[in-house]
């Protein structure tokens, strides 16, 4: 499943410098989350780093884009080709 960043955020820039994936992008009013790059950080990190950064606990994951963990790591893999060797 990507994340999405809810109309809760507060704007504070913490999110978008912490995505691997470059996902997050400062919206029309608020940060917003690209579901097409959002690996929820699998096959970066155990957690994702914006759901940890986050003061106000806005970003929950996206119901319109479930995904399953082996989604997540075959999205991984299509954005980071140099990696697809690793396990």
């Amino acid at each position: 499943m990507a994340l999405m960043i809810t109309d809760e955020c507060i704007n504070c820039d913490v999110c978008e410098p912490e995505c691997p994936n470059e996902a997050i992008y400062l919206g029309q009013e608020i940060y917003e989350i690209n579901p097409a790059k959002c690996t929820e950080c699998v096959g970066h990190f155990d957690e994702p780093q914006c759901v940890q950064v986050c003061p106000v606990a806005c970003i929950p994951v996206n119901p319109a884009h479930v995904e399953s963990r082996e989604t997540l790591w075959q999205k991984f893999q299509r954005l980071q080709p140099k990696v697809q060797g690793s396990a």
